[in-house]
């Protein structure tokens, strides 16, 4: 089945009048409907280019497709459209009133899935899965279900209506989407019940690679493994965790910052799914001593595409994978929407435009400080600004932003690429990280030689980066003429606003014990999810920044160079108007935007 449409003859008439055959310069245009089926439609005499425009102004009316927008209109019948696919991509034509597909075929496609692509899988022989489509000639489409099934793609054309009909007939045991995926991957597990093709490996340096490699190929593997991804990527997880125990074989996801487990596959797959991610991944599946870093794209529609940032690491059982889900469409650019508090966020916007000096952001990992560099660098993202990034690893790929991954194993790394920076002409700088002195030595001159400088520490609290950077061996005369200011973060699962109640448990003595003030304790609105289907019963969705912004006032260098401990500088910082982490904490708490679990989880008493 061809699937371009390199042979049909080119649109020469661009003049008025035309009504059949030819279509105006409009194909040119970004409108597709002018374009592929309609294009076809018109030129083979099926539909007048009047009909086509009419269509058109349905379909932004009501989103249909092409098709369903022509039959709706009554310019064409929908078995009429069938049989012209049919014929122009040489498949065939069935009526899926007539068949019973088996549920064993349905649960390989997930509804959700189904419905995005406008497709009903109806039959699988041998190493094919034959789809039922509206439009065979979606090539996006097939390779989604290759991707998904493991299986080759062979398409066979039916009528919208007819793929309406059978989703809502094949699916309709299938629950809403969770249970549906929920119930696919407990299908999946049954299937390797009587399974015997996996050994287990008492000894691991008599693996054989070969069968190895053959045994992460067979299919039920392969689709067990896709739908893990996919699963993870609808629940809105920020990593999946693969890990094997000497009795056990678990997946875990973590979602809003907090683990959850979600299959345990039979011990005699270990191997198998490992070595099928580290063939996803293009790693080494024969090197099982080291550890081993690679990435895995999947595409979820046409204008869809997750990265999964894969670690391998050999452990006493074997091998623990786990995968960063980088999905740039969930990437939040705009400060204002991350949870900063009006006065910190102008602190920190004020910081980020100043003209030179060092901005630092500190917290322990998955606390969103890459997030929070990536929204400054979008601020200062000009046509006449000249920025690089240095990055281990570059997680997404900014427009006008010169992005350099590390490469520790060839001497690339920060301090490398630092000084390779102040060659190229730059204005603005970002090191992915300040791990050693002379890193930061050299952020610390090129902050006092006229760039700006973005980076980020670990650290637990805002005044502590200080007392780090003096450990690393930095003078404290350079901290003090080069830090403009420090941002130090944490992400609280935020209240789930479809079961949000009044939480009993704030009282006014419980607020004032955590550190509210008795008139903040009084007007408190605090909130609690009840659980839900929307939040998975656990009453939190989402998540929000918890910011404590410290910017180096004269006060505070002075107390720096008299040596102050990071509990003095802290309180001092707070004398001048700092808001700790508690502090932020609690502002959200009093709001109803995160419960007080949260604030207990995410934040340590002042």
């Amino acid at each position: 089945m061809s699937t371009d449409d390199k042979n049909l003859p080119a649109v020469v008439d661009t003049g008025e009048g035309n009504d059949a055959g030819h279509l105006p310069a409009r194909v040119g245009e970004k409108d597709s409907v002018y374009e592929g089926l309609g294009e076809m439609l018109v030129r083979e005499r099926v539909i007048s280019l009047a009909q086509l425009e009419d269509a058109a102004e349905e379909i932004k009316r009501t989103g249909q497709s092409l098709g369903a927008a022509l039959a709706k209109l009554g310019h064409v019948e929908e078995t009429k459209l069938v049989d012209f696919l049919s014929r122009q991509y040489g498949v065939p034509s069935v009526d899926l009133e007539q068949l019973d597909v088996p549920s064993d075929v349905v649960s390989l496609i997930p509804k959700e899935v189904a419905e995005r692509h406008g497709l009903v899988p109806i039959d699988v022989q041998g190493s094919s899965i034959i789809v039922a489509m509206t439009d065979p000639s979606n090539i996006y489409a097939m390779d989604d279900i290759k991707f998904l099934t493991g299986y080759n793609v062979e398409a066979v054309v039916t009528t919208e209506s007819a793929v309406s009909t059978a989703l809502e007939k094949f699916y309709e045991t299938s629950g809403d989407d969770e249970a549906g995926m929920t119930m696919l991957l407990g299908d999946m597990m049954s299937e390797f019940d009587d399974v015997d093709y996996v050994a287990e490996d008492k000894n691991s340096s008599a693996i054989n690679v070969e069968e190895l490699e053959a045994q992460s190929n067979v299919a039920p593997v392969v689709r067990l493994v896709n739908l893990i991804l996919v699963d993870a990527v609808r629940r809105g997880a920020s990593d999946i965790h693969v890990e094997p125990y000497e009795k056990e074989f678990r997946v875990r996801y973590r979602i809003d910052g907090v683990l959850y487990e979600i299959m345990r596959p039979p011990m005699k797959l270990r191997n198998a799914i490992t070595s099928r991610l580290k063939i996803m991944s293009e790693l080494d599946i024969a090197e099982r001593r080291l550890p081993q870093d690679g990435r895995i794209k999947l595409v979820m529609s046409k204008t869809k595409e997750v990265d999964f940032r894969v670690s391998v690491l050999p452990c006493l059982f074997g091998e623990k994978v786990v995968l960063r889900l980088l999905d740039k469409s969930n990437l939040q650019l705009d400060m204002t929407k991350l949870g900063f508090e009006p006065e910190p966020l102008r602190l920190f916007k004020e910081a980020v435009h100043s003209p030179w000096g060092m901005v630092l952001v500190t917290g322990p990992t998955g606390s969103g400080k890459t997030t929070t560099l990536y929204s400054g660098l979008a601020e200062l993202n000009t046509p006449t600004e000249n920025i690089s990034t240095a990055e281990d690893p570059v997680e997404f790929n900014l427009m006008g932003i010169n992005q350099c991954q590390m490469h520790e194993s060839v001497g690339l790394n920060f301090a490398a690429a630092l000084r390779s920076f102040l060659r190229q002409d730059p204005d603005i700088i970002m090191v992915g990280e300040i791990r050693d002195f002379e890193t930061a030595e050299i952020a610390i001159k090129a902050a006092l030689t006229g760039h700006l400088v973005l980076s980020t520490l670990h650290t637990n609290s805002a005044p502590a980066t200080i007392n780090r950077l003096l450990n690393m061996g930095v003078e404290p005369f350079l901290v003090t003429s080069s830090l403009n200011l420090v941002l130090a973060q944490r992400l609280a699962r935020a209240v789930c606003k479809s079961c949000a109640v009044p939480d009993p448990e704030c009282t006014k003595e419980v607020l004032m014990d955590l550190g509210c003030t008795e008139e903040q304790a009084e007007n408190a609105e605090c909130m609690v999810g009840e659980g839900c289907e929307v939040c998975g019963d656990t009453g939190c969705k989402g998540r929000r920044g918890i910011y404590e912004v410290m910017p180096m006032y004269d006060e505070l260098k002075e107390a720096v160079l008299q040596g102050y401990s990071a509990m003095e500088l802290k309180r001092e910082a707070i004398r001048l108007g700092m808001i700790s982490l508690r502090g932020a904490a609690l502002q959200s708490l009093i709001t109803g935007a995160i419960p007080k679990k949260e604030v207990l989880r995410t934040t340590r008493g002042d």
